[in-house]
């Protein structure tokens, strides 16, 4: 093997020698492709197919009717139509809410449904205008969309809602046409307009709910929650490689520059309350810097600052001290691990943009303790239904408060462990 450097130097390996040595590539190519594998799955295996997922998505529908029912009918128009709806949908595909309209937007308002379909009070009178010759104009069924949850799932919510209103609508046409004959209809082109008017007759218009205009479409409470959770996964993962080289336990290398500290005999236990006391103090900093960017520079809409800030803060230092928990508990691949728990297994079951209504049950399933659900929800509360706790933030508290307990219990738990075994991390010095 050719060598090279000043003479007496040691010899030094060639890059092609060594890349002709199978063991070399074992471990990275098998790592490598596992990651590859498993990250495809999950994320595109959310997405694909929305629609072919759905599970009961929520929807409110508001039956406003106060006409009294036409002869020889039980109900009223209103009714038959919400009837005809959900008695229409297939599967468990919808969650059709049945609420007045008071309930419908209280719903809306609390993040708890994706959008409404109401049913005005005039419907009855409108509809039997048209039966009658009285009316010339369809009556109209509202479609409320509640932009707050995602502009995805507000538009899949709006087509199912515009959907099943006009099934009901040609149903409610068949049934309009049979008892109004042809041969009864009038005007100058014998009744042909009158008929196409009765054979679709309810028009559906769809509104969305309030949002502010410098709010992404709904999709600035998601990005805000990636914003604090890569907030304390990557500054978790830079304080606990920073630490490690500052006490000598990790070399450090700056471009061309490599150095490696003397070792400062510390047991892993007091490491861990290192990183994590200055995980909690940077975090600080970071957060206040996002929210200087997003709010103050680039003008997202945040009316609730204050609170916003806090539970950002608090988001971030829950992953940040998770973080520390898994890497001082696996070593080198802590940052794999972490990896996976706060990003890889955490987008796909956040909900934040395709709804959980409309991804595969192991989504679901994640999404009942996946740090990025629980938190993405308490910052939408924050940013679009007023701070509600019913609208997640009570959730999104409580799983915070989880988070940081396991985090630290896992952590402390097992670095005292191996302290006990006595698996030091210094390096051993030679003897005197």
């Amino acid at each position: 093997m050719a060598t090279t450097g000043s003479p007496g130097a040691p010899r030094q390996a060639r890059a092609l020698a060594l890349a002709r040595r199978p063991k070399l590539w074992l471990f990275p190519s098998v790592l490598c492709a596992l990651v590859a594998v498993v990250l495809s799955l999950l994320y595109m295996g959310g997405i694909v197919n929305p629609n072919g997922n759905l599970h009961r998505l929520p929807i409110a529908l508001v039956n406003a009717d106060r006409g009294a029912p036409p002869p020889g009918r039980a109900v009223n128009a209103g009714t038959e139509l919400t009837r005809a709806v959900v008695a229409g949908t297939p599967g468990e595909t919808v969650d059709w809410k049945q609420t007045d309209e008071a309930g419908a937007h209280d719903l809306i308002s609390s993040g708890k449904v994706y959008a409404a379909l109401l049913v005005p009070a005039d419907f009855t009178a409108a509809v039997t205008g048209l039966a009658t010759g009285g009316a010339t104009a369809r009556p109209t069924l509202t479609v409320l969309t509640n932009p707050g949850l995602g502009s995805l799932g507000a538009s899949m919510a709006s087509q199912i809602a515009q959907g099943a209103a006009h099934q009901a609508s040609l149903a409610t046409g068949r049934q309009l046409l049979a008892a109004v004959p042809a041969t009864k209809s009038s005007g100058p082109d014998g009744g042909a307009t009158a008929r196409l008017l009765l054979a679709d007759p309810f028009a559906v218009t769809t509104k969305a709910g309030p949002i502010g205009s410098h709010s992404g479409l709904g999709l600035s409470a998601f990005y805000y929650t990636l914003l604090s959770v890569l907030s304390g996964f990557i500054g978790g993962n830079i304080i606990h490689n920073g630490v490690d080289g500052a006490l000598g336990y990790s070399d450090s290398e700056i471009g061309p520059w490599h150095t490696r500290r003397p070792t400062v005999p510390i047991s892993r236990t007091q490491t861990l309350l290192l990183k994590m006391v200055m995980t909690a103090g940077i975090m600080l900093l970071t957060t206040s810097l996002v929210l200087l960017c997003t709010v103050g520079i680039l003008g997202m809409d945040a009316p609730h600052m204050a609170m916003l800030w806090l539970f950002a803060y608090c988001a971030g230092l829950a992953v940040g001290l998770g973080v520390q928990a898994i890497n001082a508990a696996f070593g080198g691949i802590g940052q794999l691990v972490s990896m996976f728990v706060f990003i890889a297994l955490a987008l796909p079951s956040s909900g934040a943009t395709v709804p959980l209504q409309a991804v595969p049950a192991f989504y679901r399933f994640l999404g009942a303790f996946e740090p990025m659900r629980q938190l993405s929800d308490g910052i939408r509360a924050i940013l679009f239904f007023d701070a509600r706790s019913d609208a997640g933030l009570a959730r999104g508290w409580i799983m915070i408060a989880v988070g940081v307990v396991l985090a630290l219990a896992f952590g402390f738990g097992m670095t005292r462990y191996y302290d006990r075994k006595g698996l030091h991390r210094w390096t051993p010095q030679p003897s005197d």
